[in-house]
């Protein structure tokens, strides 16, 4: 199966903010070739606060567009799946900066509910401390849910120790409430930052993703 050359799915590997996974990295990337989607991994700044992640990523998107890309999608896991749906979501993007849509694997949603202390202490800097400040609130994906967001593919385990599936309760609330197109996936285990998930009771989530990218529309903007 090959998709069209101006298809492409830029690749946001996890880490906290602090590292980039190698296995949330060329893996996927590679993963997505034998899909028919071509795919780039997007190096976003580390140990950097607010709003240089998201610069990064926004320009990365609004790059592909100016190369004639039809359609930029983002995958993203722990972190980067948090970034990948701030990207998909935060107000104030050109429409050129924001992707048609993103995949999100065990992602960090929320910097208010039980938020990854790690991911919020970067972006949040300073401002980590206050767990109601309008940073944080602005940086929580499940309140940036517009009904024109782009469709979304969540998925995560059950009793993820690392990031709490509530993370993605919240989203999938959010985009349902808006009647954002999206799938949710929660699979058994305590499984976190495992990628592809080879072998495991997640292991799953590939092929329904894969029907998934199958199913979307050839024009989503």
């Amino acid at each position: 199966m090959t998709r069209s050359a101006l298809d492409v799915v830029l690749v946001l590997p996890g880490g906290g903010y602090r590292v980039h996974a190698p296995h949330e990295a060329e893996p996927i990337v590679e993963w997505l070739g034998t899909q028919g989607w071509p795919a780039k991994i997007v190096n976003y700044p580390l140990r950097t606060a607010h709003p240089a992640p998201l610069r990064a990523v926004s320009r990365a998107v609004a790059r592909e567009r100016a190369g004639g890309a039809r359609r930029v999608g983002v995958i993203g896991f722990s972190a980067g799946g948090h970034l990948a749906g701030l990207s998909a979501l935060a107000p104030g993007l050109e429409p050129d900066e924001r992707p048609d849509f993103a995949i999100l694997g065990y992602p960090v949603v929320s910097m208010i509910d039980g938020p990854h202390t790690n991911s919020r202490a970067v972006l949040l800097g300073d401002d980590a401390g206050s767990s109601d400040n309008a940073l944080a609130q602005s940086l929580s994906l499940e309140t940036l849910v517009r009904p024109d967001s782009p469709p979304m593919f969540v998925w995560h385990t059950a009793e993820d120790g690392v990031v709490p599936v509530r993370h993605s309760y919240l989203l999938g609330q959010a985009l349902a409430a808006a009647r954002v197109p999206h799938e949710l996936h929660v699979f058994p285990g305590d499984i976190h930052g495992v990628a592809l998930a080879a072998d495991t009771d997640a292991a799953g989530w590939t092929s329904l993703c894969a029907d998934w990218l199958a199913r979307l529309p050839v024009t989503l903007r």
